[in-house]
């Protein structure tokens, strides 16, 4: 049997996927293709910080501390990443963004320039989660200090994920594998009825090799590591994760963090804050919150892999 289309292209600063074990009939490639773009494009116009025009966006030159409209959607998101804030003590925080900004991994990076002390200091202060209130209905966000930004990244693209999952869904297609830069959601089997295959890279600079492959049906995947998004300065390794508490980068010897979980958004967010979290904290929080969890470790000896046991069901050991 052969497999269905794939459809492709870029969203959010990266590329997304989306392949189909097989086309319902009456649906048409093109057309879905088009609605697919479509929803990308309202997520983009709602949540994006490289558009200057998105809500987003709006919201963040807003320098005043009174309620400010926004969709159901923004809302919803923010929702949860303030409810991932408070059950992490702050390792998630979606107003980190300045301090992302600074150390040159935001929208206009300024390579070579390392931060001071001082600055480090000045941007904390805009800094916290607890600074930013969400209301449901009617949608709205609000500014405990003006001087807050929102950055959106490390649970959009998830929600994107998401959002197509629902749009195939809607259309009756059952058996799909969603991707955007990484984070992916399944749906139902391949075309040869078996689970979706996923690799997981080993945390190696700038080099793509396979740690390990698990397999999905009806689930989502999302990575954070410290190893892409990376600049060295005097021997030292700089990764885009940023520790609120401390205005830095982190720096422990966690450089994976998988999350598997039913919504890819719940999974992205996981793993940006396990990761910035640390090894210890990091697997604390998994058991208490009962996610499965990759950790690769980088160790003098080489990776170390800690896993829950929920997460180590899905392991594929045929390579």
């Amino acid at each position: 049997m052969q497999s269905g289309p794939s459809l492709t292209g870029m969203t959010m600063g990266t590329i997304y996927s989306v392949k189909l074990a097989k086309l319902p009939a009456g649906i048409e490639v093109d057309t879905l293709h088009r609605k697919v773009e479509q929803r990308l494009q309202q997520i983009n116009a709602l949540m994006s910080t490289y558009q200057e025009d998105s809500e987003l966006s709006r919201f963040n030159r807003y320098q005043h501390d009174d309620w400010f409209e926004v969709s159901s959607e923004t809302a919803g998101v923010v929702n949860v990443a303030l409810e991932i804030s408070q059950l992490t003590d702050g390792a998630f925080d979606v107003t980190v963004g300045p301090l992302v900004n600074l150390w040159n991994f935001g929208p206009d990076p300024k390579l070579g320039q390392m931060p001071t002390a001082e600055q480090v200091e000045q941007q904390r202060a805009r800094v916290g989660y607890q600074q930013l209130d969400v209301r449901l209905s009617p949608p709205a966000l609000r500014k405990k200090n003006p001087e807050i930004y929102v950055d959106l990244s490390a649970i959009a693209k998830g929600y994107g994920v998401d959002a197509i999952a629902e749009l195939l869904a809607d259309r009756g297609i059952t058996d799909f594998m969603i991707e955007i830069g990484g984070d992916v959601r399944t749906g139902g089997t391949r075309h040869d009825g078996q689970r979706w295959r996923i690799g997981i890279e080993k945390p190696i600079d700038h080099v793509r090799s396979v740690q390990q492959i698990v397999g999905l049906s009806g689930q989502s995947l999302a990575t954070s590591g410290d190893y892409r998004n990376v600049f060295e300065h005097e021997g030292r390794r700089y990764s885009h994760a940023i520790d609120p508490s401390t205005g830095y980068p982190v720096h422990h010897e966690l450089a994976s963090v998988s999350v598997i979980h039913d919504h890819c958004m719940m999974a992205d967010a996981w793993a940006t804050a396990l990761l910035v979290a640390g090894p210890d904290a990091a697997l604390q929080l998994a058991q208490d919150h009962s996610l499965d969890v990759l950790l690769i470790l980088r160790t003098e000896q080489g990776f170390e892999e800690r896993m829950t046991d929920g997460f180590s069901r899905f392991l594929q050991t045929n390579r």
